[in-house]
Parts: structure tokens; C-alpha cells; sequence
């Protein structure tokens, strides 16, 4: 994503979902940053992490409240 820097993941405040699991150890979290939002696997918190404009994360909370990548 143009325009994040390392330094914006260093300074993230990353946030679980309030439906995760009570051992924390199913779910993604997101971060707010300057320019977009980043998630990354609950589990490997120094591991990769996935960065969207603010457009591209509401058309996929969108999507999702839409029901468009139910799998039934």
C-alpha cells in the first residue's frame, strides 16, 4: 500500500474482535494506521500482515456484511 511506512506498524494499535474466542488464539487483528488499516494472525503477531486502503476495508466489511463470501 503506497504511502505505510515500518514505522506505522511499530506504532499500531492492534485490536481483536469482540467475538474471538475467550483463548484468543481464532481470530485476525486490525490496526488503524495514518493511511489504512492493517490485519494480521492472532497468533503470529511478528509474522506478516496485510495492508488496505481505507476503501479496499470498506468494501470488504461490506462484502462480508453482505453475506458475499458465505460459503453455503
Amino acid at each position: 500500500m503506497k504511502g505505510v511506512q515500518p514505522t506505522d506498524l511499530a506504532d499500531a494499535t492492534w485490536r481483536k474482535a469482540t467475538r474471538s474466542n475467550t483463548q484468543g488464539n481464532q481470530c485476525v487483528e486490525v490496526a488503524q494506521l495514518k493511511h489504512g488499516i492493517a490485519v494480521r494472525d492472532s497468533k503470529d503477531p511478528d509474522g506478516p500482515k496485510l495492508m488496505f486502503t481505507p476503501g479496499e476495508w470498506d468494501a470488504f466489511v461490506h462484502g462480508v456484511k453482505g453475506g458475499e463470501f458465505d460459503l453455503s
